[in-house]
């Protein structure tokens, strides 16, 4: 369970960023998350959803522990991820676009490393491991150099790596970015298996195809603020004649 309490991230401006901001930024600092609240149940899937900037990527990183909260609080499987951020960490998997990986090493090599620092029994790494090849695809570039493949089989190799240790909470910050269509459906029932299994999973998305195949409750984020914070069907329920589109750029013109 994931549980978001009054949070806030402020980041200070540089003098050319004030400059370039103007009177946004007369205080010498920009609230990217400002007071947001929400909470994340096990065997749920909970969609974070908003525009570019909107705040997003900021508020996983935080929940993930590589961001420290401005203000305010987050629990992760009853672990405050200040107090508590390494055994956070091992009980989530958090996959970004922004996460680099070693490209001299194969994939092999480092999903085996990951799997070390996590202390997995070696009977086990070799289950998970085929598992998630196979639903990835995986075995034909196995033991190529990461540096030599394609955006979308280096996104795998992400993804195998988040979710090695079998992590009790996922954060997938856009999924299914360069990936195929094939892939991403796999993905999906990746993520629909976890669920099953009763995990917790917050993922963030601008696709709205993703929204309505996935999500069990839905958070609209812009400008650092939570617009909407309710269940996907209730969600669905007020657009009455909108699409899923139209009403998501109704809420955000709402507050401009």
């Amino acid at each position: 369970m994931i549980i978001v309490n009054e949070l806030w991230k402020k980041f200070k401006l540089s003098r050319r960023q004030q400059k370039e901001m103007g009177s946004e930024a007369a205080a010498g600092f920009v609230n990217a998350v400002a007071g947001i609240s929400f909470s994340c149940q096990p065997g749920r899937i909970f969609t974070l959803l908003g525009p570019n900037g909107a705040g997003k990527t900021t508020t996983l990183r935080m929940i993930a522990t590589l961001l420290k909260p401005t203000a305010g609080s987050i629990t992760v499987a009853g672990l405050d991820v200040v107090k508590q951020s390494q055994e956070v960490r091992h009980k989530i998997g958090f996959l970004t676009g922004t996460t680099k990986l070693y490209e001299r090493l194969t994939p092999n090599e480092l999903i085996k490393y990951y799997a070390d620092l996590y202390k997995i029994d070696n009977n086990l790494f070799k289950k998970r491991k085929q598992e998630l090849y196979t639903l990835l695809d995986m075995h034909s570039f196995a033991n190529q150099r990461i540096g030599k493949l394609s955006s979308g089989m280096q996104q795998k190799v992400s993804i195998a790596r988040t979710m090695i240790h079998d992590p009790e909470i996922i954060i997938f910050d856009e999924p299914t970015r360069g990936l195929d269509v094939i892939t991403s459906k796999n993905i999906f029932e990746l993520i629909k298996n976890s669920k099953k299994a009763g995990k917790t999973i917050i993922f963030s998305t601008h696709i709205m195809g993703e929204v309505s195949l996935l999500s069990d409750d839905v958070a609209i984020i812009h400008n650092g603020k939570l617009l909407y914070n309710s269940t996907y069907i209730d969600f669905k329920n007020q657009m009455q004649r909108e699409s899923l589109e139209d009403k998501f750029i109704r809420l955000i013109e709402e507050v401009k």
